[in-house]
């Protein structure tokens, strides 16, 4: 009897003790959660004078957005590599979701405070004959967060923008071609 006695105390402590460290955790950082998300996509496409196998090898390496995208302060890996799901660039802190032989899927991480708007995005080489190929970005993400219909619109048009001149830039690049300076902004008014 003494020895069950001792082994339902030994349990109740463990518990009382559990629960108190359980307790005393601090408690993550709360990511906003959006009651009603509009999801947006934007899928874009163009065709290729390159077989996808030699467009991918291109523009398909993971920190390669750094040269088409046009980020001055170019790209970086900070965990992983070039193909490992779990890999994560600097540009926008995106971390590698999925890959395949001609495509990638990544996300951009929740930041603290910010209404997560699960930003992901997919790059694909397709091919089309043994000569050409399709490059398809496809963006996805949540921009209920925007203050009116116009805002949404407006975040929807200057993604297309930036990305369609993306996309115009991987051809070039994929077809041997370099990239001309972009022109110079319009000044603020």
């Amino acid at each position: 009897m003494t020895s069950i006695r001792a082994l339902v105390l030994g349990l109740a402590a463990a518990t009382v003790s559990t629960a108190a460290l359980a307790q005393a955790a601090p408690a993550a950082p709360a990511v906003p959660i959006i009651a009603n998300p509009t999801y947006a996509v934007i899928p874009l496409e163009i065709m290729v004078d390159r077989p996808a196998a030699d467009v991918w090898k291109k523009i398909g390496p993971y920190c390669a957005i750094g040269e088409w995208l046009r980020i001055p302060a170019g790209c970086r890996i900070l965990a992983g590599n070039e193909t490992d799901v779990g890999s994560i660039r600097t540009v926008g802190a995106e971390v590698l979701v999925a890959t395949t032989p001609l495509s990638y899927t990544y996300t951009q991480t929740p930041k603290v405070g910010v209404p997560y708007n699960m930003y992901h995005g997919t790059l694909e080489v397709r091919p089309v004959t043994a000569k050409t190929s399709k490059i398809v970005y496809t963006l996805i993400f949540d921009n209920s967060m925007l203050a009116s219909d116009a805002a949404r619109a407006a975040d929807i048009a200057g993604r297309k923008s930036r990305f369609g001149q993306a996309m115009v830039d991987m051809k070039t690049l994929a077809e041997g071609g370099t990239l001309k300076p972009l022109p110079a902004p319009a000044p603020a008014r």
